[in-house]
């Protein structure tokens, strides 16, 4: 097929999937809907683990590298700004506008595409298609656990609205929930231990640490304290201020090394919600990366969080659309954009060697 017919079909599909809500932890329509179409029109022998689908390209051997394209079903709530209708596929002009069009349905469909043409060719690895669920919320059903039925995956492309370019480099996150503890006491009198004041200390501390290693990709390490809470009248010094942090780790630290550093170093009591979203990132030289620089792509450390902070394996971040365009109202892709994504997929993993 050529690249009009590719595409063609890859814009067909989409409209299909704009139109059946997929929130995340709610993508079982869309899951159903890919599962048939995949399995009908391009003879592709899907699998299926909770929302996530997932297919091998024949000729599978395990002594040979494999590579996994990824990309996720679901999508974030519409906002209420939006002006058109956001399960409905809005052609106009050259745009195509919905919810999840351009986060993260355009490299959707575009990889589907891909593997389409590429599961009857003779490649020299494993190709899997993979396509999430519950990416938007890191939620547990969706790639940790597909990564459970998965064969060994040596490297990943994960599709993302990237311009086409390659994130060689994520930001990881970790919340953390600090605790700070004083004693309770009348406000008009000289008694109690403010709480506030403690954390306020240890606050200002999180404001102004800088972690020494900062990555020429990612920058450093980012700490932001985004809820606190305190107190219960205005005439009680309060005995308990709780507060939480946004850590976006780059890939010079593990969330456990940072989660160490605050302890060390605040004296409020510090709870992790998490350290499973680390950061990635994958090797200059690795030939993936090689392959899209010799296309005149430009390697870039993106500052966004994907399914990549799941993979414990190298992982390339590259998709059509622009990052700009995703959760906002009247998001919108580009029809140039996915003919754009599958051709240079195509010319990318077509002479590949891993």
């Amino acid at each position: 097929m050529t690249t009009d017919n590719l595409t063609a079909d890859a814009v067909a599909l989409l409209c299909r999937m704009i139109e059946i809500p997929s929130i995340s932890r709610d993508e079982q329509a869309v899951a159903d809907m890919l599962e048939q179409t995949l399995c009908r029109d391009y003879g592709m022998d899907i699998r299926r683990n909770g929302n996530n689908l997932w297919c091998m390209a024949p000729g599978y051997r395990a002594e040979r590298p494999t590579l996994m394209l990824n990309a996720h079903i679901d999508t974030v709530k519409p906002s209420v700004s939006w002006t058109r209708e956001p399960f409905r596929a809005t052609v106009e002009g050259d745009r195509i506008y919905g919810l999840g069009s351009n986060d993260d349905g355009a490299s959707v469909v575009s990889l589907i595409q891909t593997f389409r043409v590429l599961m009857h060719e003779p490649l020299a690895y494993n190709l899997v298609l993979a396509l999430s669920a519950e990416e938007e919320v890191s939620g547990k059903q969706g790639m940790e656990h597909l990564l459970t039925v998965l064969p060994h995956i040596d490297v990943a492309l994960v599709g993302e609205p990237t311009g086409m370019q390659p994130a060689i480099a994520e930001k990881g996150l970790m919340v953390l929930d600090l605790t700070a503890h004083g004693v309770a006491g009348h406000a008009a009198r000289n008694e109690g231990d403010n709480a506030i004041y403690h954390a306020l200390e240890d606050m200002a501390w999180l404001r102004d640490y800088r972690f020494e290693k900062e990555s020429p990709l990612l920058g450093p390490v980012k700490m932001t304290v985004t809820i606190v809470n305190a107190g219960t009248q205005h005439n009680v010094v309060p005995d308990k201020c709780t507060f939480t942090v946004d850590v976006r780790s780059n890939e010079l630290y593990t969330n456990e090394q940072i989660y160490e550093t605050v302890c060390a170093h605040v004296s409020s009591d510090v709870k992790p919600r998490s350290f499973r979203l680390s950061s990635s990132h994958i090797e200059p030289t690795h030939p993936l990366v090689r392959k899209a620089v010799a296309m005149g792509r430009v390697p870039f450390g993106s500052p966004t969080l994907s399914d990549q902070a799941l993979m414990r394996f190298p992982s390339l971040k590259m998709g059509p659309g622009n990052s700009s365009r995703s959760h906002t109202a009247d998001e919108y892709i580009v029809r140039g954009e996915i003919g754009e994504a599958i051709a240079i997929y195509l010319s990318m993993l077509r002479g590949l060697t891993l």
